[in-house]
C-alpha cells in the first residue's frame, strides 16, 4: 500500500471553506509536489481565478459544468506539465479502457509523491487521490469536505455522477514567465467574456444573474445556503487573481482584484452573519457585489488593452 500524508491543512488558502473544489484540489496537489512555488499562481494561470457560472435556480452544480477536456491545456498554460484521462456520458464503450488508463496515471503520480486530482471520489465534487493498494484494489481519497476514505478501483468514474476525470501533474515546462502572463490575460478575458461552453450565466454576466436574487427574491431563505456557497466559491477565487497580479507587478490589476476580493469576502461574511429575511442585509450584499462588478469590468477592459 502506498499513501501520501496530505490534507487540506497542508493545502492552499481557503478563507471561506467554499473555494471551488477543482482549484482547491489542483493547488493542493501542486503544493505537495516538487513545483510548490507555483501552487498559488496556478489558480490564476490556469484561468480558474477568473471563471464564474450562475444557474438560474442557484444550483451549486453550476460550478461543475464546464469543459473538462480543457484541464490539461489550461493547467499547462501556467508552465506545468500534466496528463489527463476523461470519459463522459454516452461513452460506455470506452469505460474500462479509460478507467485502466486513469489508474495507471494515478499510481505513477503517487509513486512520484504527487496526489492526483479526480472527480467524484467521495462527494460529487473534485478531490484528491492520495494512495493506492493493488492487493485490496482500493485507492485512498481525500474529498473536498476533508473526509479521508477508500474507494474501490472499479468505482472510479462510476459513482454518484458517473463521469471519469483524472488529472496528474508530471513536471514543469520551459515556458517563459512573460509568455505565461500574456496567455493568462488572454485566458482571463476569454472567461470573463463568457466564451466558455456553458448553458448558465457565465463570466461577467454571472454578476447580474446572481445579484438579482438579493434584489428581487421574495423568499431569499429558500436559497440561503446556495447564496453562501456561491459567495464563498467565487470570493475565494478572486484572492488568487489578486495575488498573481501582485507577484507579476501589474499594480493596477492587483489593486482592482484586491478590492474585488475584499468586496466578495465582505458579502460572504455578511451573508453568514444574518438571516436574509432582513432586507437591509440583502441590500448591502447587492451593493457590495455591484461595486465588485464595476471593478471587474474595469479589470476586464484593462486586460483587453494589454493583450
Amino acid at each position: 500500500m502506498t499513501n501520501l500524508d496530505i490534507n487540506w491543512e497542508n493545502g492552499i488558502y481557503d478563507r471561506t471553506g467554499y473555494l471551488f473544489s477543482f482549484a482547491k484540489s489542483l493547488g493542493t496537489a501542486v503544493k505537495n509536489s516538487p513545483f510548490k512555488e507555483v501552487a498559488e499562481d496556478i489558480i490564476a494561470t490556469s484561468g480558474f481565478a477568473f471563471r464564474m457560472w450562475v444557474a438560474e435556480d442557484l444550483c451549486p452544480s453550476a460550478t461543475s459544468i464546464w469543459s473538462f477536456d480543457e484541464q490539461k491545456r489550461w493547467v499547462e498554460n501556467g508552465g506545468l506539465l500534466c496528463n489527463y484521462v476523461g470519459r463522459y456520458w454516452g461513452q460506455d464503450y470506452i469505460e474500462e479502457e479509460r478507467r485502466l488508463q486513469a489508474l495507471s496515471l494515478i499510481k505513477k503520480s503517487i509513486d512520484n509523491g504527487i496526489p492526483a486530482v479526480s472527480w467524484d471520489i467521495g462527494v460529487p465534487e473534485w478531490g484528491l487521490i492520495t494512495g493506492y493498494d493493488d492487493k485490496a484494489q482500493l485507492v485512498k481519497v481525500l474529498d473536498v469536505s476533508g473526509k479521508k476514505g477508500e474507494m474501490a478501483y472499479n468505482l472510479l468514474g462510476k459513482r454518484e455522477l458517473p463521469v471519469l476525470s483524472v488529472l496528474t501533474i508530471t513536471g514543469k515546462s520551459q515556458k517563459l514567465q512573460d509568455t505565461i502572463l500574456i496567455d493568462t490575460l488572454k485566458l482571463a478575458v476569454y472567461h470573463l467574456n463568457g466564451q466558455e461552453w456553458c448553458d448558465n450565466a457565465q463570466g461577467l454576466q454571472a454578476y447580474p444573474a446572481f445579484i438579482k436574487h438579493f434584489d428581487d427574491n421574495s423568499n431569499p431563505n429558500e436559497w440561503s445556503w446556495n447564496m453562501e456557497y456561491y459567495l464563498g466559491t467565487y470570493g475565494g477565487l478572486k484572492y488568487y487573481a489578486y495575488r498573481y497580479f501582485e507577484k507579476t507587478n501589474l499594480t493596477d490589476l492587483a489593486e482592482l482584484y484586491k478590492d474585488i476580493y475584499d468586496l466578495w469576502q465582505k458579502a460572504f461574511d455578511l451573508k453568514k452573519g444574518v438571516c436574509l429575511d432582513i432586507s437591509k442585509a440583502r441590500t448591502e450584499i447587492a451593493k457590495l457585489l455591484k461595486t465588485a462588478y464595476d471593478k471587474e469590468l474595469k479589470a476586464f477592459e484593462l486586460m483587453q488593452k494589454m493583450i
